[in-house]
C-alpha cells in the first residue's frame, strides 16, 4: 500500500525535472524530507518492481530531427521477439512495440523512426527491414504533433 508520501513522490517524480545541478535535491525540499530519503525511496520502488525506469526525453522536435515516422512491419507470431529486439538496436528508433493484427490490417511490429529528413527516415526503415528480414513494411510519417507529454501521477 502507499503512503500520502509515496504518492507524492510519484507525482512529482513524474512530473519535468528542473534543470539544475541536483534536481532530486530541489524535488527532495519540495516535499519536505532529504535527498538521501527521496533517492532512497526511488530506490525502493525500482527493487520492488513499482518503477520499471526513469528516463528523460529528449523533445526530438527541438534537437532537429524533423521528420518522424511509424514504421509497421507484419512479422510472423515466432519472429517478433527477435525482430524486436534487433529493431530496438538501431539509434534512429525511439520505441517499438508489438499490437494485435486488426481486421484488414496485417502489421504487428510497430517502431517510431525519427531522422532530419524523410529520406534518413526511409533509409533507416529499408536496413531495419533488411536486418529483422522482413520486407512487409509501410511507413506513416507524422504530419503534425499535436500532444506529446508524458503520464503524470
Amino acid at each position: 500500500m502507499l503512503s500520502a508520501l509515496d504518492k507524492k513522490v510519484i507525482s512529482l517524480i513524474s512530473q519535468d525535472i528542473s534543470l539544475t545541478g541536483r534536481p532530486f535535491r530541489e524535488m527532495a525540499d519540495r516535499l519536505n524530507i532529504s535527498e538521501a530519503q527521496l533517492l532512497g525511496r526511488i530506490n525502493g520502488y525500482k527493487r520492488s518492481g513499482l518503477l520499471r525506469k526513469f528516463s528523460a526525453v529528449l523533445n526530438h522536435r527541438k534537437a532537429g530531427f524533423i521528420a518522424n515516422a511509424m514504421c509497421v512491419w507484419n512479422v510472423p507470431e515466432k519472429s517478433v521477439a527477435r525482430a524486436g529486439r534487433i529493431i530496438t538496436g538501431f539509434s534512429e528508433v525511439s520505441h517499438c512495440y508489438e499490437r494485435k493484427r486488426a481486421l484488414g490490417w496485417n502489421y504487428n511490429l510497430y517502431a517510431m523512426v525519427h531522422g532530419k529528413t524523410k529520406a534518413e527516415c526511409l533509409g533507416a526503415a529499408k536496413k531495419i527491414s533488411q536486418k529483422i528480414g522482413f520486407s512487409d513494411c509501410k511507413i506513416l510519417f507524422s504530419s503534425k504533433e499535436y500532444k506529446k507529454t508524458g503520464v503524470k501521477y
